[in-house]
């Protein structure tokens, strides 16, 4: 990629069309207009904070295969910028586009905390593990700022209710605290997500996450202080970060993880358009390669949503990368094991609060 036409510190180098507007509807920033014709430059690739208001915060999962039944977000569009994400696509029924408006246009939910509440408190909710960044990781940079996931957190906590997170940022540690705590009546398990052991290949696919240092130190601690912690090589991309299964897997298990999972990338809707000129423009000598292996784990398709194999693919290359999962599991965690989240305590909470009444 040319240094000097590339959008510095994004994944995507584009903004492709919202597939839910018709190409003969114009849609105006009035604002931007205003900058343009004023002489200003319109967009100075900077990160917009804006809140929106939802009626609920949990959602039900019906996917079969993701290995979720409820999840959450805090946070809409994520500033990591991580080219593959397959939460791109959800930024459209926003009216904004999976590519750049993704990574700079963050939705945020400052009534979380309380519409969280509000559900944990209803006599008809069953305890069941509720996942954080499910779609979106609630620790990307506007955690900082905002400090939603940590008032949620604070609400499992108070309500004696399990939570699963899944993150790529060492900002976890901040709730350390919290975290401990939620520990003691197992309640909590956290995901890290590492896809490579290079500081280069995380430059470029991941652009604004921690590094891989620091991803590995924040799993060191959180073990070391009784958190549980799976490791998610996701995605595997072919001829990218497929040849570090066994050391990723070792490096998971030395740092202390209990567990690990992967996932086979899959680019659906508009992701296949973002990564396809994303890789054509950082790796030029091997996109062909890469797509067209990427696609012979799908079908023939750069797109995949049969459930059943769009997680783990078909055909060799992903029958390869299925097995070296298979042998490092055997070889790295053979004796180690996570336990089952605690869904009784939330329950025992709810009758004891009942019986103050």
């Amino acid at each position: 990629m040319n240094p000097k036409s590339a959008i510095k510190g994004r994944g995507a180098q584009l903004n492709v069309p919202n597939r839910f507007f018709e190409l003969s509807h114009e849609m105006r920033d009035d604002f931007l207009e205003f900058c343009k014709k004023d002489g200003e430059e319109a967009d100075k690739n900077k990160t917009l904070y804006l809140e929106v208001f939802p009626k609920t915060i949990v959602n039900k999962v019906k996917s079969p295969d993701v290995g979720m039944a409820y999840s959450m977000n805090a946070y809409q569009g994520c500033e990591h910028g991580c080219v593959y994400c397959y939460a791109r696509n959800s930024h459209e029924y926003w009216g904004y586009s999976a590519g750049l408006d993704f990574e700079r246009r963050i939705l945020v939910k400052k009534e979380a905390p309380k519409l969280l509440e509000d559900l944990l408190k209803k006599k008809s909710w069953k305890a069941h593990p509720i996942i954080m960044s499910g779609n979106t990781d609630c620790y990307q940079p506007a955690e900082k700022q905002f400090k939603i996931t940590r008032a949620c957190l604070k609400v499992f906590l108070k309500y004696k209710h399990p939570v699963g997170i899944i993150t790529k940022n060492a900002r976890i540690l901040e709730d350390l605290d919290v975290l401990k705590d939620l520990a003691k009546y197992n309640l909590i398990g956290v995901n890290i997500s590492i896809t490579s052991l290079s500081e280069e290949t995380r430059r470029i696919l991941e652009p604004r996450t921690a590094t891989i240092k620091k991803r590995l130190e924040t799993i060191r601690i959180l073990s070391e202080n009784g958190i549980p912690v799976n490791v998610m090589i996701a995605p595997i991309i072919p001829s990218i970060n497929s040849h570090e299964i066994l050391p990723l897997a070792k490096a998971a298990s030395d740092y202390g993880a209990l567990s690990i999972g992967h996932t086979i990338v899959r680019l659906n809707g508009a992701i296949g358009e973002i990564f396809s000129d994303w890789i054509k423009k950082t790796m030029p000598d091997r996109a062909d390669k890469v797509l067209h292996q990427i696609e012979s784990c799908h079908g023939g398709n750069l797109n995949d949503s049969r459930y059943g194999t769009r997680m783990r693919g078909e055909g060799k290359i992903a029958e390869q990368i299925n097995n070296l999962m298979k042998l490092a599991r055997l070889k790295y965690f053979r004796d180690k094991k996570i336990l089952s989240l605690n869904c009784d305590l939330h329950e025992a909470h709810k009758l004891g609060q009942l019986k103050l009444f």
